[in-house]
C-alpha cells in the first residue's frame, strides 16, 4: 500500500526539520538554508500537520525536540544522507560507461583489494567503482550495493555467496622485537607480549591449541578492534601478532614483519563474494567476481 503523495514530506521540509533540530533554533536553521525564519516555521508546521504530532516544544528562544521529534530525527537524517549519496554517485558516474558499488571488510579492502584494483579498472576502461566498508551483513536493497565481500559462513538473506578464499593465520613480529626478545618455540610466546583482535578474543588460544600447547595465559596483552591496527602495532614492535597472510603481503615483502614460526592455522570461516538476488545478471558485477576469483587462483591471498 502506497501513502498518498500529500502525506510524503519533500526534502526541503526534512532539511528544515533536521537543521532546526540540530541548532535548536528556527532562525539559525533559516540562515543555514538561506530561507526566512517564517518559511522554516511554516514547513515544520506543515510537517507536524502531516504527521499529526508536535515535533518541537517552544521554550523561550529555543526549539526543543519533542519525543516524537526525537524519534523522527534519525530517520530524517538517514533519508537526507541517502539522497545526498545518490546525487554524488550520479554526478561522479556521469562520464562512466558503468559503475559498480562494492561493500568490503575495511582491512581486506585497504590492504588486499585496493592494491589490485588498478588492474581491474585497466581491463574495463570507463568503469567506476564505489567502495564502502562494512563489517557485518546489511540489507542490499536499503543500501543499494551491487555486491559485497563477506567473512564468515555462506549465509546472507536474499543473496548468493560465492567462495573466494580460506583464511590462514600466522604468528608474526617485527625484526627488531625478534632481535631483542627472541623466541625458540611456540611455547615461549605464552610469556611474551601478545596483540589481540577484540572481535576474535580466542584467536591466540586457538593457535596454541593448534600447536598442542596448553594456553592458560593466552588472553593477556593489548587489544585492538581492527587487524589494520594490529599490523601497525606489530610493525612498531609492540608485541607478537596473529595475522592473516593476505593482509601482510607488503610488510613481509618489505621486511617490516617476519613469520615467527611456520605454523599456519586455518580459521573456521572463509571469504565470499556476495551477490544480491536482484543483481545476479549485473554484467560488471559478474566480471568483477570472475576477476576476484582469478586473483585468488593466480596468487592465493592466504
Amino acid at each position: 500500500m502506497t501513502l498518498p503523495r500529500k502525506l510524503i514530506p519533500d526534502l526541503i521540509t526534512l532539511q528544515s526539520f533536521e537543521s532546526a533540530a540540530r541548532h535548536g533554533n528556527f532562525t539559525r536553521a533559516a540562515l543555514e538554508l538561506n530561507l526566512t525564519q517564517s518559511a522554516v516555521s511554516r514547513q515544520i508546521k506543515e510537517l507536524e500537520t502531516q504527521l499529526g504530532v508536535l515535533l518541537f516544544e517552544r521554550v523561550r528562544q529555543r526549539a526543543i525536540l519533542s519525543d516524537a521529534g526525537r524519534r523522527l530525527l534519525p530517520e530524517a537524517r538517514r533519508l537526507l544522507h541517502q539522497t545526498e549519496e545518490m546525487m554524488i554517485r550520479a554526478a561522479s558516474g556521469a562520464d562512466a560507461t558503468e559503475t559498480l558499488s562494492i561493500a568490503t571488510l575495511p582491512t581486506f579492502g585497504s590492504r588486499w583489494l585496493t592494491p589490485r584494483l588498478p588492474a581491474f579498472l585497466a581491463a574495463y576502461p570507463g568503469s567506476l567503482v564505489d567502495i564502502t566498508s562494512r563489517s557485518e551483513p546489511f540489507d542490499f536493497e536499503q543500501d543499494n550495493v551491487d555486491l559485497a565481500i563477506h567473512y564468515g559462513q555462506p549465509i546472507w538473506a536474499r543473496a548468493t555467496c560465492t567462495f573466494l578464499c580460506d583464511e590462514k593465520i600466522v604468528p608474526v613480529a617485527s625484526p627488531n622485537l625478534l632481535q631483542s626478545d627472541p623466541v625458540a618455540s611456540p611455547l615461549e610466546l605464552l610469556q611474551r607480549p601478545l596483540l589481540h583482535l577484540a572481535t576474535r578474543p580466542r584467536l591466540w588460544r586457538q593457535w596454541f591449541e593448534h600447536c598442542n600447547i596448553d594456553a592458560a595465559p593466552s588472553y593477556r596483552g593489548n587489544r585492538f578492534d581492527q587487524f589494520s591496527m594490529i599490523i601497525e602495532a606489530a610493525a612498531m614492535a609492540m608485541g607478537f601478532a596473529l595475522l592473516p597472510l593476505y593482509l601482510i603481503e607488503q610488510e613481509l615483502t618489505a621486511g617490516k614483519l617476519k613469520i615467527v614460526f611456520d605454523e599456519p592455522m586455518s580459521t573456521e570461516n572463509s571469504y565470499y563474494v556476495v551477490t544480491p538476488d536482484g543483481k545476479r545478471e549485473h554484467a560488471l558485477g559478474l566480471a568483477f567476481t570472475a576477476w576476484l576469483l582469478s586473483q585468488v587462483s593466480t596468487r592465493d591471498p592466504d
